[in-house]
């Protein structure tokens, strides 16, 4: 029995087709398949957040999605957002309050964070550690996580 499939769908704005395995999860497709490292594999169900993208734009865990599922999505990974420039401000912040450490769990909170601050207002500090309550870091504490976002935040608030 074949359980291959083709899919079609938009990475990080290029249009990717493929032959997957139907029980291929969408985080081994994008670090496997296309070398898209970044996101990460930690729990590997659905726990840690360090496999986060946005599909569709909204934020999910790679992890728990199948590569068959995505087939006619738009992901982004943290490699289009770099990319992009949308976090280039998020990734200067985290670097200037120390809010990263090891790195493994930065992909999966600059995704999130990057979300957070899409949202209308600015999010004082209970609101970014609900929003980031998915992701885990083991490092920092999650005090200059909070401290970098909201510092962003103001910076951005501040240009209207």
């Amino acid at each position: 029995m074949d359980d291959r499939h083709d899919i079609a769908l938009t990475v990080n704005g290029e249009l990717v087709r493929r032959s997957v395995s139907a029980r291929t999860s969408l985080a081994d497709f994008l670090r496997g398949d296309l070398g898209l490292t970044g996101t990460h594999l930690g729990c590997e169900h659905g726990v840690c957040g360090a496999c986060t993208v946005r599909i569709d734009g909204e934020i999910a865990r790679s992890c728990l999605m199948l590569a068959v599922q995505a087939d006619g999505c738009s992901v982004q990974t943290i490699e289009g957002l770099n990319a992009s420039g949308e976090i280039a401000d998020l990734q200067r912040a985290f670097i200037e309050h120390n809010a990263l450490q090891c790195g493994f769990c930065t992909p999966g909170m600059l995704i999130t964070a990057a979300a957070l601050l899409a949202e209308p207002g600015a999010p004082g500090r209970e609101r970014i550690r609900e929003y980031l309550s998915g992701n885990y870091c083991r490092c920092t504490g999650y005090q200059s996580i909070v401290d970098a976002i909201q510092a962003v935040a103001a910076a951005r608030g501040s240009r209207g």
